[in-house]
């Protein structure tokens, strides 16, 4: 029996000790700005375990060594898009496309390209429903939908736009009929999201702990139910950095169970989890 078979014999033997867990949690805050507590303990044995058994390790602490070497970027990276959460569905929060159809595109000017950044897409629901309703209401006026998120697994499904047909009970049936195909033949059982969609959205990764990358300024941006997993002081500095590509009058929009009070002094609330910038 060679040493890696006598590995993956034992796997389910093998225990994140607290000290390898606590070298998990310090490694996906530097990167991510994520805050684990001690519950999250669980969730990084079962979600690393099979990386384990893919490399035959015997520890958490080898797996750690390996993603921490100067060779181990990409599989780095693939530990950080398991452990990062990605938790979405289409129209998600209703009201606040209820907040862009009745607020944002009535007061959009003829001609004027209106631009939203998903800061946080995962696997793209959020940018897909509000590209749908944009071409509902705009038509043919300009507008461009930016998506970003740090796991690249999430963002590969992303451009795809392939989801499980069950997902078609989150979409309003009129938007089902004119921008959703039903999945036939070896397709069964999924629903894409059309070419025309998928076209006008820009997928790229961004790590939100980082400086944005250069572009144009956004008339509204959506970041919702990602601070949750910070703390304050990263929740200040991940805010400053977004509003920096807010357009003056902008809007942000954050999950209902957010909030930017005491985070930043450069917004004035709107409505619930809705803020519009100085």
């Amino acid at each position: 029996m060679t040493t890696s078979a006598f590995h993956n014999s034992n796997l389910a033997a093998v225990v994140l000790q607290e000290k390898e867990f606590e070298q998990f949690r310090d490694l996906i805050y530097r990167i991510a700005g994520i805050s684990m507590s001690s519950a999250k303990k669980p969730l990084v044995t079962s979600r690393l375990s099979k990386r384990l058994r893919h490399y035959g390790l015997a520890s958490y602490g080898e797996y750690f060594q390996m993603i921490t070497a100067a060779n181990g970027k990409t599989e780095l990276q693939m530990a950080v898009d398991l452990l990062t959460t990605n938790e979405t569905q289409f129209f998600r929060e209703p009201k606040h496309f209820d907040f862009l159809r009745q607020s944002v595109l009535p007061a959009q000017k003829p001609g004027k390209l209106l631009r939203i950044w998903s800061a946080a897409c995962s696997t793209g629901e959020e940018p897909y429903s509000i590209a749908m309703l944009l071409d509902e209401v705009l038509g043919d006026e300009p507008w461009e939908i930016v998506a970003s998120d740090l796991n690249t697994q999430v963002l590969e499904r992303a451009r795809i736009g392939l989801y499980p047909i069950e997902r078609m009970q989150e979409i309003p049936r009129h938007y089902l009929s004119n921008y959703c195909l039903k999945g036939v033949g070896a397709q069964k059982g999924t629903l894409l999201i059309e070419r025309k969609l998928r076209e006008r959205v820009r997928f790229m990764q961004y790590n939100l702990i980082e400086a944005p990358p250069k572009q144009a300024e956004f008339d509204v941006i959506f970041l919702r139910n990602v601070m949750i997993y910070f703390d304050q002081d990263t929740k200040r500095q991940v805010v400053s950095r977004l509003l920096s590509q807010l357009r003056p009058g902008g809007y942000f929009l954050v999950g209902h169970s957010e909030t930017l009070n005491g985070i930043n002094e450069d917004v004035r609330m709107v409505q619930s989890a809705v803020y519009q910038r100085a």
